[in-house]
């Protein structure tokens, strides 16, 4: 990130959710920092939040303040119905080996709707292959050494 630039209009993934509401998280600092460079609200989808409340399961505190992330304007949910099933079916074959899960083929549908090109994610294996809008590569959130 160039000094005192903010990114607007960020995709998150489950990783980074879980990351931010469990101190214990080896990634929890790293997050928090990337955190403080992204134009709030994330954008996210219901597949992410289900996978990052089914992470979250063991801990009832953390499950509650990732469930209260709309009404704190943290994050907020992209439509996503019945018509983009097709699409992201699409998606799940075009990226099967890879083994994709559902939550991370709706933010690549997402991102090539929305013209989006920022995604925060821990997951570099699947996010460095997947591509957005115009076939183009994903500026990843946080930079992990």
């Amino acid at each position: 990130m160039i000094e005192g630039r903010l990114h607007t209009r960020v995709l998150v993934d489950a990783g980074p959710l879980v990351a931010i509401f469990r101190r214990d998280d080896q990634h929890h600092a790293a997050c928090l920092d990337a955190l403080r460079t992204i134009v709030p609200p994330l954008l996210t989808s219901w597949p992410v939040v289900t996978e990052a409340a089914w992470l979250l399961r063991g801990s009832p505190p953390a499950l509650q303040k990732l469930l209260s992330g709309p009404a704190d304007a943290l994050f907020q949910f992209l439509p996503l119905d019945e018509t983009s099933l097709p699409e992201l079916a699409t998606l799940l074959g075009k990226y099967r080996n890879l083994q994709v899960q559902l939550a991370d083929v709706s933010l690549v549908h997402l991102a090539v709707r929305e013209k989006i090109d920022t995604v925060f994610t821990l997951d570099r294996r699947d996010f460095s292959v997947m591509r957005g809008a115009g076939n183009r590569a994903f500026r990843l959130l946080p930079e992990l050494s």
